[in-house]
Order: structure tokens, then sequence, then C-alpha cells
């Protein structure tokens, strides 16, 4: 795994910084997992400064805009990336073009939406393009991929308020306007122990959790939502007994819960409480749905952006649960099905077009009259 890019300049290039194409390529040379952010977060800080554009860092998180107005529109995607996959057809973090697509670990997700804002912003910044009465913010950050510290939950406090946002995530640039969230629950069936040869003096623990996930396996959650469909729950991990000749006391299961902005957490977690024998516990709620309504300025935006845009929801999660009080479009050039995968790769004209999309946004949400 190398350090630096690979026969990539560090100088600040302004030429390099106005061309998505040659911003991916050296995002994708750092090899940017979560928590190793810091080269890539210093090489386009110093890219931003060369081009004369206003600039804070905070830890290895880059935030950048142009205007002062009071009207703020957020661009948010992220630096780090996943680890990489057995049988990437190219190292993973050398950048290699064929046929018109680029390979390597982030070209999805999310290094094309990353340099594709950038290149948008700069490129309106060199027009001398100011948003009336407004400001246009992009945020690269870090800890997408991981839990506990996220870079976009952590700057949140120190941004101005938020008129709207756009979260950069590989959705072919179409207009995501709704995605799931995750709730995670484990259930703690409890037995009584003995002899295995004596199964019954004891009470085994694998066979009530069994039992409980037969009635969950049958179990309708509320919350059906018209662009996500139903909430889902997966067992996903089960683990049960220590030794061989012993019945189990203790069986655990962990719950993989995906949820919609039509129901709460909390409806859930009393839907699967009622249904179970076992113990409920709460391991994670924190990545609540999101959803924005169609006719927010920021969605009406992004169809006056993308021809024949189609609005849909996403069932997977991403930094827009750190902006669910604004609201946001989830959008990004890339496949998201390529997200993590060794054969990661994106169509460079996708990129291209995803820097025209993202000042067409821009652009247009500044020209509505919200009044």
């Amino acid at each position: 795994m190398n350090a630096f890019p690979h026969t990539l300049s560090l100088t600040p290039d302004l030429t390099m910084a106005l061309d998505p194409v040659a911003l991916l390529k050296g995002m994708v040379a750092f090899p940017s997992l979560s928590h190793e952010e810091g080269p890539l977060a210093d090489w386009v800080e110093a890219l931003v400064k060369a081009c004369g554009v206003s600039c804070q860092r905070i830890d290895d998180n880059v935030i950048f805009w142009i205007g002062e107005g009071p009207r703020t529109l957020l661009l948010n995607s992220h630096l780090d990336v996943v680890p990489p996959s057995e049988g990437h057809p190219y190292d993973p973090f050398t950048p290699t073009e064929r046929e018109g697509h680029l390979y390597g670990r982030g070209t999805v997700d999310a290094k094309a939406s990353g340099a594709s804002m950038m290149a948008a912003l700069l490129q309106l910044a060199q027009a001398g393009y100011a948003p009336p009465d407004g400001r246009v913010m992009v945020a690269l950050t870090a800890c997408e991929e991981t839990s506990g510290y996220n870079g976009l939950e952590a700057i949140r406090p120190q941004l101005p308020d938020l008129s709207a946002a756009l979260v950069g995530e590989p959705t072919a640039l179409q207009p995501c306007i709704a995605q799931k969230g995750l709730l995670i629950l484990k259930l703690i069936a409890h037995g009584r122990a003995a002899h295995a040869g004596r199964a019954h003096l004891g009470q085994n623990a694998i066979h009530l959790l069994m039992e409980d996930l037969q009635r969950l396996r049958a179990l309708s959650l509320p919350g059906e939502d018209p662009l996500l469909g139903p909430c889902t729950l997966t067992p996903t991990v089960v683990s049960g007994g220590d030794a061989n000749n012993a019945v189990p006391d203790r069986c655990t299961a962990t719950l993989d819960i995906r949820s919609t902005p039509s129901t709460t957490h909390a409806a859930l977690i009393a839907t699967v409480t009622q249904a179970v024998q076992s113990e409920v516990v709460v391991h994670s709620e924190r990545l609540v749905p999101v959803a924005t309504a169609p006719e927010e300025p920021i969605v009406q935006a992004c169809q006056a952006a993308v021809s024949e845009a189609s609005p849909f929801g996403s069932p997977t999660a991403s930094d827009w649960i750190f902006l669910s009080d604004v609201p946001t479009v989830k959008i990004g050039p890339g496949l998201s099905e390529r997200s993590h995968t060794a054969e990661e790769h994106i169509n460079l004209a996708e990129v291209t077009r995803a820097v025209e999309v993202y000042r067409k946004i821009i652009t247009a949400y500044f020209t509505q009259d919200i009044s």
C-alpha cells in the first residue's frame, strides 16, 4: 500500500484543480482509509488555496466556499475509503484508465462525487460566480465508512445554518430523495444450563432463539414507504453455546432492520419486543431514515439540472443522516452496486458530466424565488 500518489505531483496545480478527471486520479492515488485521510486532506487543501478560494481545515475535514450570503447550500462527500478487496484487477491505489473507465478503490464510493463537487465549485469561482445572497460550500469529510468518529457529524456545529444540501454518493446522477435508516437490535435468549446427556433437565437457549427467529420471519413491520418500500428485518449473526456437551443457557442474534421515514425506531423496537420471548437490546439506532419532500427547492433544482430525472429512494446509508434537519438530495456519479467491490470503476464521461450537473443545480437553486 503506497503512502503517496503514484507519479502525481503534490505541488498545487490550478489546471488539475479545475479538471475533475485529474482530481479523481489524484484522490484515488491516496490510500485514504478511515482515520488515514490526512495526506489527502493536505493535498485538497493546498489545491483549493492555490485557487484563492476561502478554505477551512478542521482535523482531516476540508471546507471551502464562495459567496457570503445567509442562504447556504452545502455539497458534501467523503475522503475515506474501505480497505481493498480480494481480486482487484489493478493495484487499488494506482488510478488505472481502461477504455474510458477509471479503476481503483474509491473511484465510485465516493471520490468521483468529491472530485466533481470540488471542480464544480472551483470552476464557478474562476468564472466569477457569486450566489445571489448566498453561499455555496463544499465539505470533503473524514470517516464516513466507519463507526465512532464521523467527520461531517463533528464539523456540523461549526458550519453556518444550512438552507439545503447535496450528499455526493453514487446514484448514477439521479436524485435520491429518501434513504433508509439502520436499526440494530440484539436478541438474547436465556435458557437453563445442563449436561447434554441430561438435556431434559435444562432449557436450550438455542431452541428458544430459533423459535423467536421463526416468529420474526413471519412478522409484518410497520412503515411501508412509497419510495423505499417496507422496512426489512434480517438476522445477520447468531451465537450460542461454548461446550460440545452442555445445554447452552444463552444464545444471541443480531438483527439488521432497515427502517423508513414512514415509522420510527421506537415503533419498530416495540413491534419486535412484543413478538419475541427473548430479551431485546438496542445496539444502535443513530442511523435514522431521512427524506426530502419533492416540492423542496433543492429537489426542484436537481430536476431542472438533470434531464429525465427520476427521484428515487435508496436502501443504503450515507452522511445524509447528519443532515436530517436540512432539505437534502443524495446525488453523484457512478453505480452504487460497484461500491466496495474489487471491480470498482467509473465511466470518466460521467465524472465530467457530474461537474455540469452540480453547477446547474447550484445556479438553479439560487435563481429560485423562495419568498
